[in-house]
């Protein structure tokens, strides 16, 4: 894995506060859903498989089931790649930019979205990505092919979609390592209570509550959750591993990045999140246990 020379977590606490939280603003805005309904697209769950399966063009759902790991895929099946007799993924690509451009002039302000720090944030994200690598990241290398938006604030918004799918694509491989299938990677970091509930398991990801109920239950066998289902402590460890792990494996566009202007990135970026938050961006009821 590669060396570290920064702060063990200070590129998870920049991923976290603000990478992640800025490009997951558009899965949850009604301008997403807007933009497909008017392609011909209502279904929620169609719309996400395809506006993130979209940059690797009309793929079936073997791949996206691969590629995501976390959906059931008879759901992905039930979507793709029927859905791209409805939409093509240019089409996809193209609302999905759209929905991004008018969800975050809405729940940053017009004057926020063209201000200095805005711009300031997109040159240091995209910096991070030069240091992103392709090799066994499908996800990530799909979006590398994809054109840099020229407004400020969608730089950002491309940025962080490209350090959010490298630190995911990476992320796969220690879940593999760690050896957690896709149910219980789920299960085990809703016990976390940084997760997402139950409910969205299972409407967006397709999960029964048997599924839920199964995965538990391997995971109590194995030591990972205690008889109320939270974390037993070497679960705890197990979660942290499989975190430390991750940022081995995501430490190249930070480090490219430096300890200036990661932690620079991590102020700005972590403004506009609490900002976004704070006009709405998320269901009040998308993380925790229950």
């Amino acid at each position: 894995m590669p060396r570290m020379t920064l702060h063990p977590r200070a590129a998870r606490r920049c991923w976290h506060t603000a990478v992640n939280p800025l490009h997951s603003t558009v899965y949850f805005s009604p301008e997403i859903a807007a933009e497909f309904a008017a392609l011909g697209i209502a279904d929620p769950v169609a719309v996400n498989l395809a506006h993130r399966s979209a940059a690797m063009g009309a793929v079936g759902a073997g791949t996206v089931t691969a590629a995501f790991y976390n959906y059931r895929h008879d759901l992905v099946a039930r979507h793709l790649p029927a859905v791209w007799d409805t939409v093509t993924p240019e089409q996809a690509l193209a609302a999905r930019l759209r929905a991004a451009d008018a969800a975050l002039t809405r729940l940053l302000g017009a004057d926020t979205v063209k201000s200095p720090e805005v711009a300031e944030a997109a040159d240091l994200a995209m910096r991070a990505t030069e240091g992103c690598t392709r090799h066994a990241r499908t996800l990530y290398a799909a979006h590398a092919d994809l054109p840099v938006p020229e407004a400020p604030h969608l730089r950002l918004w491309h940025a962080t979609t490209l350090l959010r799918e490298h630190r995911g694509d990476g992320h796969l491989a220690a879940l593999l390592l760690a050896g957690l299938d896709p149910v219980e990677a789920l299960v085990s970091h809703t016990a976390t209570g940084k997760g997402m509930t139950p409910k969205w398991l299972k409407g967006m990801r397709g999960w029964t509550q048997d599924d839920l109920d199964a995965a538990t239950g391997r995971l109590r066998e194995r030591g990972v959750l205690d008889a109320a289902g939270e974390l037993t402590e070497e679960g705890a460890a197990l979660r942290e591993r499989l975190e430390s792990d991750t940022d081995r494996l995501d430490a190249a566009p930070y480090e490219h990045l430096g300890a200036d202007g990661l932690a620079r990135l991590t102020e700005l970026g972590g403004a506009l999140v609490v900002k976004a938050v704070t006009a709405g961006a998320f269901p009040k009821d998308l993380m925790g246990r229950a």
